[in-house]
Protein backbone atom coordinates (compact mmCIF):
# COMPACT_ATOMS: atom_id res chain seq x y z
CA UNK A 1 0.00 0.00 0.00
CA UNK A 2 1.15 3.75 -0.96
CA UNK A 3 2.04 5.90 1.88
CA UNK A 4 0.58 9.17 0.53
CA UNK A 5 2.63 11.20 3.69
CA UNK A 6 -0.53 12.77 5.24
CA UNK A 7 0.89 13.52 8.74
CA UNK A 8 -0.76 16.68 10.56
CA UNK A 9 -3.34 16.71 8.00
CA UNK A 10 -6.80 16.58 9.08
CA UNK A 11 -9.55 15.42 6.84
CA UNK A 12 -13.45 15.40 6.76
CA UNK A 13 -15.40 11.99 5.54
CA UNK A 14 -18.67 12.51 5.60
CA UNK A 15 -20.81 9.04 5.86
CA UNK A 16 -17.83 7.92 6.94
CA UNK A 17 -18.89 5.76 9.49
CA UNK A 18 -19.57 2.79 6.83
CA UNK A 19 -18.79 2.04 3.17
CA UNK A 20 -16.98 3.61 1.17
CA UNK A 21 -16.47 6.21 3.39
CA UNK A 22 -14.98 4.13 6.03
CA UNK A 23 -12.90 2.31 3.91
CA UNK A 24 -11.58 5.89 2.70
CA UNK A 25 -11.32 6.95 6.10
CA UNK A 26 -9.53 3.83 7.38
CA UNK A 27 -6.99 5.12 4.31
CA UNK A 28 -6.40 8.27 5.15
CA UNK A 29 -5.62 7.17 8.93
CA UNK A 30 -2.66 4.68 7.60
CA UNK A 31 -1.52 7.87 5.80
CA UNK A 32 -1.05 9.78 8.76
CA UNK A 33 -3.95 11.71 9.26
CA UNK A 34 -6.73 12.59 11.48
CA UNK A 35 -9.87 12.10 10.36
CA UNK A 36 -13.01 13.40 11.57
CA UNK A 37 -15.83 11.28 10.56
CA UNK A 38 -19.47 12.89 9.92
CA UNK A 39 -22.45 10.73 10.14
CA UNK A 40 -26.26 10.64 11.13
CA UNK A 41 -26.10 7.38 11.76
CA UNK A 42 -24.86 7.25 15.51
CA UNK A 43 -24.41 3.71 16.26
CA UNK A 44 -22.66 2.97 13.35
CA UNK A 45 -20.83 6.47 13.72
CA UNK A 46 -19.77 5.05 17.40
CA UNK A 47 -18.75 1.52 16.25
CA UNK A 48 -16.39 3.07 13.18
CA UNK A 49 -14.47 5.68 15.66
CA UNK A 50 -13.73 3.04 18.03
CA UNK A 51 -12.06 1.55 15.15
CA UNK A 52 -10.01 3.99 13.84
CA UNK A 53 -8.98 4.72 17.36
CA UNK A 54 -7.30 7.77 18.37
CA UNK A 55 -6.80 8.97 15.20
CA UNK A 56 -10.34 10.10 14.22
CA UNK A 57 -12.56 11.92 16.21
CA UNK A 58 -16.68 11.94 15.15
CA UNK A 59 -19.28 14.02 14.54
CA UNK A 60 -23.40 12.74 14.80
CA UNK A 61 -24.44 14.62 11.58
CA UNK A 62 -27.61 15.30 9.07
CA UNK A 63 -25.93 16.64 5.93
CA UNK A 64 -29.17 18.41 4.80
CA UNK A 65 -29.24 20.78 7.98
CA UNK A 66 -27.30 23.45 6.48
CA UNK A 67 -26.69 25.15 9.61
CA UNK A 68 -25.25 21.62 11.14
CA UNK A 69 -23.41 21.24 8.52
CA UNK A 70 -21.73 24.63 9.40
CA UNK A 71 -21.56 24.23 12.95
CA UNK A 72 -19.49 20.80 12.25
CA UNK A 73 -17.30 22.36 10.16
CA UNK A 74 -15.86 24.94 12.58
CA UNK A 75 -15.88 22.28 15.81
CA UNK A 76 -13.46 20.46 13.44
CA UNK A 77 -11.51 23.19 12.97
CA UNK A 78 -11.48 24.59 16.12
CA UNK A 79 -10.56 21.08 17.51
CA UNK A 80 -7.63 20.09 14.96
CA UNK A 81 -6.48 24.09 14.05
CA UNK A 82 -7.42 22.74 10.49
CA UNK A 83 -8.91 20.94 7.61
CA UNK A 84 -6.96 19.99 4.47
CA UNK A 85 -8.97 17.54 3.14
CA UNK A 86 -12.27 17.07 2.37
CA UNK A 87 -14.08 13.60 1.08
CA UNK A 88 -17.81 13.68 0.73
CA UNK A 89 -19.07 10.18 0.33
CA UNK A 90 -22.40 10.82 2.08
CA UNK A 91 -25.50 9.80 0.33
CA UNK A 92 -27.87 7.60 -0.71
CA UNK A 93 -29.35 5.63 -3.05
CA UNK A 94 -33.17 6.18 -3.56
CA UNK A 95 -36.48 4.02 -4.53
CA UNK A 96 -36.42 2.37 -7.99
CA UNK A 97 -39.13 3.93 -10.35
CA UNK A 98 -39.87 4.69 -13.68
CA UNK A 99 -40.09 9.04 -13.96
CA UNK A 100 -43.71 9.23 -14.56
CA UNK A 101 -44.11 7.36 -11.51
CA UNK A 102 -41.56 8.47 -9.34
CA UNK A 103 -43.24 9.82 -5.94
CA UNK A 104 -41.90 13.65 -5.91
CA UNK A 105 -41.22 13.25 -1.86
CA UNK A 106 -38.68 10.98 -2.47
CA UNK A 107 -37.33 12.68 -5.63
CA UNK A 108 -36.64 15.33 -3.21
CA UNK A 109 -35.33 13.56 -0.82
CA UNK A 110 -32.53 11.90 -2.57
CA UNK A 111 -32.16 15.74 -4.41
CA UNK A 112 -31.61 16.72 -0.86
CA UNK A 113 -29.24 14.12 0.44
CA UNK A 114 -27.16 13.50 -2.67
CA UNK A 115 -26.67 17.21 -3.88
CA UNK A 116 -28.12 19.93 -1.68
CA UNK A 117 -26.02 17.94 1.09
CA UNK A 118 -23.21 17.86 -0.66
CA UNK A 119 -23.80 22.00 -1.88
CA UNK A 120 -23.89 22.52 2.20
CA UNK A 121 -20.65 20.46 3.00
CA UNK A 122 -18.85 21.89 0.73
CA UNK A 123 -19.67 25.52 1.31
CA UNK A 124 -19.32 24.66 4.48
CA UNK A 125 -15.32 23.39 4.80
CA UNK A 126 -13.86 25.63 1.63
CA UNK A 127 -13.59 28.69 3.54
CA UNK A 128 -10.87 26.62 5.97
CA UNK A 129 -9.42 26.11 3.14
CA UNK A 130 -9.02 29.43 1.77
CA UNK A 131 -7.73 30.74 4.81
CA UNK A 132 -4.62 28.83 4.58
CA UNK A 133 -4.34 28.66 0.69
CA UNK A 134 -4.62 24.98 0.43
CA UNK A 135 -6.91 21.82 0.14
CA UNK A 136 -7.86 18.65 -1.37
CA UNK A 137 -11.65 18.07 -1.56
CA UNK A 138 -13.07 14.82 -3.41
CA UNK A 139 -16.65 14.23 -3.78
CA UNK A 140 -18.02 10.84 -4.75
CA UNK A 141 -20.58 11.21 -7.51
CA UNK A 142 -21.31 7.82 -9.63
CA UNK A 143 -21.42 6.32 -13.00
CA UNK A 144 -25.12 6.98 -12.87
CA UNK A 145 -24.50 11.01 -13.17
CA UNK A 146 -22.33 10.43 -16.03
CA UNK A 147 -24.56 7.66 -18.13
CA UNK A 148 -27.95 7.53 -15.98
CA UNK A 149 -29.79 4.72 -14.86
CA UNK A 150 -33.42 3.90 -15.60
CA UNK A 151 -35.20 3.65 -12.64
CA UNK A 152 -33.63 6.08 -10.47
CA UNK A 153 -33.87 9.40 -12.44
CA UNK A 154 -33.16 10.93 -8.75
CA UNK A 155 -30.19 9.43 -7.86
CA UNK A 156 -28.99 10.05 -11.53
CA UNK A 157 -29.41 13.91 -11.54
CA UNK A 158 -28.20 14.17 -8.20
CA UNK A 159 -24.78 12.70 -9.14
CA UNK A 160 -24.87 14.80 -12.33
CA UNK A 161 -25.33 17.77 -10.64
CA UNK A 162 -22.68 16.56 -7.75
CA UNK A 163 -20.29 16.38 -10.91
CA UNK A 164 -20.96 19.83 -12.39
CA UNK A 165 -20.90 21.33 -9.32
CA UNK A 166 -17.37 19.71 -8.56
CA UNK A 167 -16.37 20.96 -12.30
CA UNK A 168 -17.21 24.59 -10.54
CA UNK A 169 -16.05 24.74 -7.77
CA UNK A 170 -13.01 23.32 -8.76
CA UNK A 171 -12.08 26.19 -11.09
CA UNK A 172 -13.32 28.57 -8.37
CA UNK A 173 -10.46 27.50 -6.47
CA UNK A 174 -8.12 26.86 -8.90
CA UNK A 175 -5.96 29.95 -7.25
CA UNK A 176 -5.96 28.89 -3.69
CA UNK A 177 -4.12 25.48 -4.46
CA UNK A 178 -7.33 23.48 -3.82
CA UNK A 179 -7.73 20.61 -5.92
CA UNK A 180 -11.68 19.97 -6.48
CA UNK A 181 -12.75 16.34 -8.43
CA UNK A 182 -14.78 13.62 -8.17
CA UNK A 183 -14.76 10.27 -8.48
CA UNK A 184 -17.84 8.38 -10.15
CA UNK A 185 -17.63 4.71 -8.86
CA UNK A 186 -19.88 1.59 -10.30
CA UNK A 187 -21.83 -0.15 -7.78
CA UNK A 188 -19.60 -1.18 -4.40
CA UNK A 189 -21.68 -4.13 -2.04
CA UNK A 190 -22.59 -1.47 0.66
CA UNK A 191 -25.73 -0.83 2.85
CA UNK A 192 -26.70 1.53 -0.34
CA UNK A 193 -27.81 -1.50 -2.06
CA UNK A 194 -30.83 -2.27 0.97
CA UNK A 195 -32.82 0.80 -1.04
CA UNK A 196 -32.73 -1.41 -4.45
CA UNK A 197 -34.77 -4.37 -6.10
CA UNK A 198 -32.66 -6.86 -6.37
CA UNK A 199 -33.62 -6.84 -10.63
CA UNK A 200 -32.12 -3.45 -10.53
CA UNK A 201 -28.51 -4.49 -8.52
CA UNK A 202 -28.43 -7.31 -11.13
CA UNK A 203 -28.96 -4.64 -13.85
CA UNK A 204 -25.99 -2.61 -12.82
CA UNK A 205 -24.01 -5.50 -12.23
CA UNK A 206 -24.30 -6.85 -16.17
CA UNK A 207 -23.34 -3.19 -17.00
CA UNK A 208 -19.64 -3.92 -15.58
CA UNK A 209 -17.11 -5.21 -18.40
CA UNK A 210 -14.91 -6.32 -15.60
CA UNK A 211 -17.80 -8.69 -14.19
CA UNK A 212 -18.17 -7.62 -10.48
CA UNK A 213 -18.70 -4.90 -7.96
CA UNK A 214 -16.85 -2.11 -6.86
CA UNK A 215 -14.33 -2.91 -3.70
CA UNK A 216 -13.96 0.12 -1.43
CA UNK A 217 -10.91 -0.42 -1.24
CA UNK A 218 -10.18 -0.17 -4.68
CA UNK A 219 -12.08 3.43 -4.18
CA UNK A 220 -10.33 4.21 -1.19
CA UNK A 221 -6.88 3.69 -3.06
CA UNK A 222 -8.10 6.54 -6.11
CA UNK A 223 -8.81 8.66 -3.13
CA UNK A 224 -5.93 8.84 -1.63
CA UNK A 225 -3.37 9.81 -4.51
CA UNK A 226 -6.14 12.87 -5.05
CA UNK A 227 -6.31 14.33 -1.38
CA UNK A 228 -2.56 13.97 -1.31
CA UNK A 229 0.10 17.18 -2.09
CA UNK A 230 1.13 14.75 -4.91
CA UNK A 231 -1.73 15.80 -6.76
CA UNK A 232 -0.29 19.03 -7.16
CA UNK A 233 -2.18 19.90 -10.68
CA UNK A 234 -5.19 17.82 -11.65
CA UNK A 235 -8.42 20.09 -10.46
CA UNK A 236 -12.01 20.25 -11.74
CA UNK A 237 -11.98 16.28 -12.73
CA UNK A 238 -13.84 13.12 -12.56
CA UNK A 239 -12.02 10.09 -12.54
CA UNK A 240 -13.98 6.70 -13.05
CA UNK A 241 -13.89 3.49 -11.59
CA UNK A 242 -16.35 1.51 -13.16
CA UNK A 243 -14.87 -1.22 -14.39
CA UNK A 244 -15.38 -0.47 -17.68
CA UNK A 245 -18.75 0.98 -17.99
CA UNK A 246 -18.26 4.20 -18.46
CA UNK A 247 -18.14 5.55 -22.14
CA UNK A 248 -16.54 8.79 -22.17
Amino acid sequence: MIDYQLKDQVAVVTGGAQGIGLAIATRLVASGAHVSLWDVDATVLTAAGAKLGTAASTIQVDVTDCEAVAAAASQTAEAHGRIDILVHSAGIAGKNAPLDEYDPAEWRRVIDIDLNGAFYVNRAVVPHMKARNYGRIVNIASIAGKEGNPNASAYAAAKGGLIAMTKALGKELAQYNIAVNAITPATAKTRILDELKPEFIDYMLSRIPRGRFLEVDEAASMVGWLVSPENSFTTASVFDLSGGRATY
